[in-house]
C-alpha cells in the first residue's frame, strides 16, 4: 500500500484512536484520528482522506449522520463502518447505502486490511 495514501478514524472510544493509526502505519498508510464527526468535518482532512474508518454510535453527529452529510456535500470517500452494537438492519441499510463494510469490534486485523483493499480498490 502507498503511503500516500491517508485513512482517517473517527471514533469517541479514545482506545480505538490510540490503538488503529499504529497498525494502519504498519499496513502502510498515513492515519489520522478523530474524537468526533463534528472534529472531522471541521478538519482539513476530507480532500486528503483516502478510506475512512468510521464508528456508527457516537455522541453529538453519529457516524451514520457523518456518512449521509458527506454524500450531500458530494465527498464519496469509502467508508468501513466499526460498531460495537451489532445491528444487522442497520448494517445492512449502510451497506445498500454503499458502505464498504461494516465491521463488528473487536475486529482482527486481517479483517480489517481486507476490508481496506476492497475500499482503496473501488469497493
Amino acid at each position: 500500500m502507498s503511503a500516500q495514501l491517508v485513512v482517517s478514524v473517527v471514533d469517541d472510544d479514545e482506545s480505538v484512536r490510540e490503538s488503529l493509526p499504529p497498525l494502519l502505519e504498519a499496513f502502510g498508510f498515513v492515519a489520522r484520528a478523530f474524537t468526533s464527526a463534528e472534529a472531522f468535518l471541521a478538519s482539513d482532512a476530507i480532500a486528503r482522506t483516502s478510506c475512512l474508518i468510521l464508528d456508527i454510535t457516537m455522541p453529538g453527529m453519529s457516524g451514520v449522520e457523518l456518512y449521509r452529510e458527506l454524500k450531500v456535500r458530494g465527498c464519496n470517500i469509502p467508508v468501513i463502518f466499526i460498531t460495537a452494537c451489532g445491528n444487522g438492519p442497520l448494517r445492512q441499510g449502510l451497506l445498500e447505502e454503499g458502505a464498504v463494510e461494516c465491521l463488528d469490534k473487536p475486529f482482527d486485523d486481517t479483517a480489517l486490511l481486507q476490508a481496506l483493499k476492497k475500499a482503496l480498490a473501488g469497493g
